[in-house]
């Protein structure tokens, strides 16, 4: 509905929270993309994926239902902190922090991201090489790690809102920023690759 397509997401939110099922569906569309990328860049394997996303959506939608969502303006926010601990529960489940492997289907390539310069063809390519570089090396990073870096830098989050969201301290979540950059400094030694993007 047009209408629809001119409220915010807290607005869509608190409609379905009234009875509006239509409001929700319209939340669902702006929504799906952003949650889906951020659970598969953490876990690495689309049906995971895919059930952990189920699983959010799930709880939201329980959640509004019951009256536990209130607006604070920070819908997507707030689905996020529902994924993340939907994933951080399987991973209790699974007695187990670590990362899985990642293969064909899961591979981050498959993640867009938009070109980083449109100069010459040459420093594309090159740049082209680093984000993959870079990308690799992410995937290589403890699962806490790789979070932390993908809400930075793929979702520009605050330390302050990763810890919240993370269920951590600010401290925590910096800690965990550091070890990422300094695993990554690391392994871009250890295999000499070149990190710098060509202007």
């Amino acid at each position: 509905m047009k209408e629809f397509k001119e409220m915010t997401d807290e607005q869509l939110a608190m409609l379905y929270v009234q009875g509006n099922n239509s409001a929700f569906d319209e939340l669902l569309v702006r929504t799906q993309s952003k949650l889906f990328t951020y659970i598969m860049f953490v876990v690495h394997d689309h049906d995971l994926a895919d059930d952990i996303f189920q699983e959010t959506f799930v709880k939201a939608i329980t959640k509004m239902q019951n009256g536990q969502y209130t607006d604070s303006g920070k819908f997507v926010f707030w689905l996020t902190r529902i994924a993340h601990n939907a994933i951080m529960d399987w991973y209790r489940q699974q007695q187990s922090r670590h990362i899985m492997e990642p293969n064909a289907d899961n591979d981050l390539q498959n993640l867009s991201m938009a070109s980083v310069l449109d100069s010459f063809r040459e420093s594309e390519l090159v740049n082209e090489q680093v984000l993959h570089d870079v990308k690799r090396m992410m995937e290589a990073l403890p699962a806490p790690q790789r979070e932390v870096v993908y809400m930075r830098y793929y979702q520009q989050l605050s330390f302050k809102e990763i810890a919240e969201l993370t269920n951590v301290s600010i401290n925590t979540a910096l800690g965990r920023m550091r070890y990422a950059l300094i695993n990554m400094r690391r392994m871009a030694r250890e295999y000499s690759i070149e990190l710098a993007l060509s202007a």
